[in-house]
């Protein structure tokens, strides 16, 4: 058995992979079962410099990595054996392209009540991308002026809350963040008068 913080062996048994951001609601990749979960240890933050999809080196956005300290909660999938090796594969060509995730063991607390490991990613604090624990508003004025080949820097943040939101979990961080960028944008397309 592994122990959490070990990567991940592609020859195994079933798999639980842990998603916080856009794996909760777009998984991409094959599972048998999916339900609500909790990491401990860990918090969603904007603590990655996006230099492609949602800024550029010059003026980079933010988006969602997984964070030391605190609690997150997100999506378990459990994936069937026979499945683990593509699955793995799949999920390193999207998570791994920089590699300013980390891939680890996680453990989860299930919304059942099982413990289980899982597979997530984790952001590299020694990777160039990472930001650092920004605060909410120094983050909203970034994410309110970044664009990258994917659009917008606040419609990945505002997209990222109203998932959230469907999924009734609740990042108070985040949404103070998202406040921040509607006050931000509001100032810009409604300047005060001179």
């Amino acid at each position: 058995m592994q122990v959490a913080g070990e990567a991940v062996d592609l020859e195994g048994g079933d798999l639980w992979v842990f998603g916080y951001g856009s794996l909760m609601w777009n998984p991409g990749f094959a599972h048998t079962s999916s339900m609500a979960a909790m990491t401990y240890g860990y918090r969603r933050a904007l603590c990655v410099r996006s230099y492609v999809h949602r800024g550029t080196e010059a003026a980079p956005g933010l988006v969602l990595g997984l964070d030391r300290g605190g609690s997150c909660r997100g999506m378990a999938f459990e994936v069937a054996a026979s499945d683990r090796a593509s699955v793995i594969a799949y999920l390193r060509e999207r998570e791994l392209v920089t590699h300013v995730y980390k891939e680890r063991l996680l453990p989860l607390m299930l919304a059942d009540g099982r413990r289980v490991s899982a597979l997530g990613y984790v952001i590299d604090r020694a990777h160039v991308q990472y930001a650092g624990a920004l605060k909410a508003d120094e983050a909203a004025l970034i994410v309110a002026h970044a664009r990258g080949r994917s659009g917008e820097n606040v419609d990945y943040v505002m997209n990222t809350l109203e998932h959230l939101r469907a999924m009734k979990i609740r990042d108070h961080w985040l949404e103070e963040v998202g406040r921040g960028v509607k006050r931000l944008l509001a100032r810009t397309s409604h300047p005060a008068e001179a």
